[in-house]
């Protein structure tokens, strides 16, 4: 009975070893991997990431891990030649496949990836055809706002739009209705200025947009994707 209650100790003793050990490892590996995508993607914001699942050391063995979720502020995207910055990404990578060890691994395929970006009015607005300013207007929609000459004058108006995703890569902004008030051409003439679409490129190769949604606080942009590869 002595040597079973010293065995039971000492297994006890050492399970907690291991998952101290563990948990450093992947504290350690988390770091190291943020730092990386900090410095390759040159990213003006923090970076946070965070590997799930237990034991860590094992799904190291097997260069695979069941799940990563990363954040990152500060990402730039490209539409249609102009930069725009995404406030911030949030990322679920689950089933992935590592080449190279964790914290210096040459490249990694996550099999399913699904996460939401925030793009700010204002760079939302940047990306425009005009630059005219774009905002929330409620009710989900985006307000925007544009001026045009007509016969003379100058004519401003401020239209509730829809924001849509068009082939996995382009939002569209849509004015639901633009008052003509009884003015010829009016219509067309504001929708050159707020109606426009803007493709997304520059993300994660395998994802893709999913849906966008207005909010108060910016444009929330649902993206997933399969086999998605990212850079080592």
């Amino acid at each position: 009975m002595r040597a079973l209650r010293i065995l039971l100790i000492v297994a006890v003793i050492l399970g907690g070893i291991f998952v101290v050990v563990d948990r450093l490892a992947v504290n350690f590996a988390e770091s190291e991997v943020a730092k990386r995508v900090q410095s390759q993607q040159g990213l003006d914001g923090g970076t946070d990431v965070s590997i799930k699942g237990f034991p860590f050391l094992t799904q190291v063995a097997a260069k695979h891990l069941d799940q990563v979720d990363v954040t990152v502020e500060g990402a730039e995207a490209s539409a249609e030649g102009r930069r725009v910055r995404i406030s911030e990404m949030t990322a679920e990578l689950h089933d992935v496949r590592v080449r190279g060890s964790v914290g210096g691994f040459s490249d990694a395929t996550a099999e399913l990836a699904t996460g939401r970006a925030r793009i700010s009015y204002e760079d939302l607005s940047k990306a425009s055809e005009s630059g005219f300013p774009v905002a929330y207007g409620g009710n989900g929609k985006v307000k925007v706002t544009g001026s045009v000459e007509l016969l003379g004058r100058k004519i401003t108006r401020s239209v509730l739009s829809s924001v849509t995703v068009v082939d996995g890569d382009t939002l569209r902004v849509r004015a639901d209705e633009v008052p003509g008030e009884g003015l010829p051409g009016i219509e067309e003439k504001i929708r050159e200025k707020t109606d426009f679409d803007r493709q997304i490129s520059g993300l994660p190769g395998g994802l893709k947009l999913e849906k966008a949604e207005a909010t108060k606080d910016g444009l929330e942009i649902s993206v997933t994707g399969t086999n998605v590869g990212l850079a080592g």
